[in-house]
């Protein structure tokens, strides 16, 4: 491949403008949440059979009678989502609250993120034992090939989350409100025109609550589909950067990266249940477990299987999401057409993702492309296309 010594001058130049120490740093803070993930698994290892051992799910599933099966499950597995959240809160508070403020990255107090913690663990608990209630049924009622209608299931529960997500569950944690008033608005709305989304499907939402991280994110699907801008990002950017950034998040709207987000993370599922039930007896006596894959007094070790197996496949989630991040980048471009904006706010992201990885730790960790990466496809589109005015 011919390189452009232009594009790679002006390429070094923006990732350089962060100055030695912000990259150091964000470095540091990449490659330390490389090895979380490491100690995550271990964390969850632990967890798990503490949960096992003490026998705590056996006596409850000992309570229900086998014509009350759904109900057991549901229990069941409420009681372990439960549990292991509380088991973990010391991990959850050094890896998502006290590391990140170490490094800049949230002004949350801790009494909010525990506060919001917790209405996420009920959340969670519900949804999570309303899954499994689904699991255990097909397991009865499908028998030793349960795992291929997992994926119908999965999808199912995918779309009632991404449908009911944007109006019931995120409206808990944050506040979402239309763009204020003004030019960015009058270009918002514009874009938003173009691209055929109602203007009252861009909003912005207060993600300063969480994090200082220069973000913003579509989702939901059909009628509770929208686009939502972080109010760090309008608190940071330039007018240019606000629609190279909302131009890349239309562009996860109007491709329908939700939907096909759904389909692939269903099959995912049909694959990570199937080594589910092909290996589950294997770690059930490892931990210690009597429970066969069918008894819900077992789903302490088929959650941890199935978080193992998600990160052992995580190169490829990771590569399915970089290229809808690569072909929103390219939305941004084409229907904008401002490669120094999109460039100047994608180094903004590097504070907090290392824009210079190597190439197999990008492949192994990273889910969106390198800022590198987006950065020198943007200087490689302004060689070939004069910037709008």
């Amino acid at each position: 491949m011919k390189v452009n010594p232009q594009v790679e001058a002006a390429t070094a130049r923006y990732i350089d403008s962060l100055g030695t120490d912000a990259l150091q740093k964000a470095h540091d803070y990449t490659v330390g949440g490389h090895w979380l993930l490491l100690w995550g698994l271990l964390v969850s290892a632990i967890v798990t059979w503490l949960i096992v051992r003490s026998g705590l799910l056996d006596r409850i599933d000992r309570k229900f009678a086998e014509r009350r099966a759904n109900l057991r499950a549901f229990v069941v597995s409420a009681i372990f989502f439960l549990v292991s959240g509380l088991l973990t809160i010391p991990w959850t508070i050094y890896s998502s609250w006290y590391r990140e403020r170490g490094y800049g990255r949230t002004s949350q107090p801790l009494g909010d993120f525990l506060l919001q913690g917790g209405i996420s663990l009920v959340i969670s608990t519900l949804l999570g034992a309303i899954f499994l209630m689904g699991v255990y049924w097909l397991i009865r009622r499908t028998g030793k090939r349960w795992w291929l209608w997992s994926g119908g299931l999965t999808a199912v529960a995918l779309a009632v989350i991404l449908l009911l997500a944007p109006v019931l569950i995120e409206p808990l944690f944050n506040r979402y409100e239309a763009v204020p008033a003004g030019p960015v608005r009058d270009a918002v709305v514009e874009m938003a025109g173009r691209a055929g989304i109602p203007a009252n499907k861009i909003y912005m939402y207060n993600g300063s609550r969480q994090s200082n991280n220069f973000t913003a994110n579509a989702g939901g699907v059909g009628s509770t589909a929208r686009v939502a801008i972080s109010d760090v990002a309008f608190k940071n950017a330039t007018l240019d950067e606000v629609r190279a950034v909302t131009g890349h998040e239309i562009g996860h709207y109007v491709l329908k990266h939700s939907w096909q987000g759904l389909v692939f993370f269903s099959i995912a599922a049909v694959v990570l249940f199937w080594l589910a039930d092909l290996l589950f007896p294997r770690f059930a006596r490892v931990f210690g477990s009597s429970a066969s894959i069918g008894d819900p007094r077992g789903v302490a070790v088929l959650m941890f299987m199935v978080g193992l197996f998600a990160l052992l496949v995580s190169p490829l989630f990771n590569a399915f999401s970089r290229t809808r991040e690569s072909q929103a980048d390219l939305y941004s471009l084409q229907t904008e057409n401002r490669p120094d904006a999109l460039a100047t706010a994608l180094v903004k992201t590097a504070e907090y993702r290392y824009p210079r990885p190597s190439e197999l730790e990008e492949i192994l960790f990273y889910d969106h492309p390198s800022v590198e990466r987006r950065v020198r496809t943007a200087m490689e589109w302004k060689a070939t296309h004069p910037p709008t005015p």
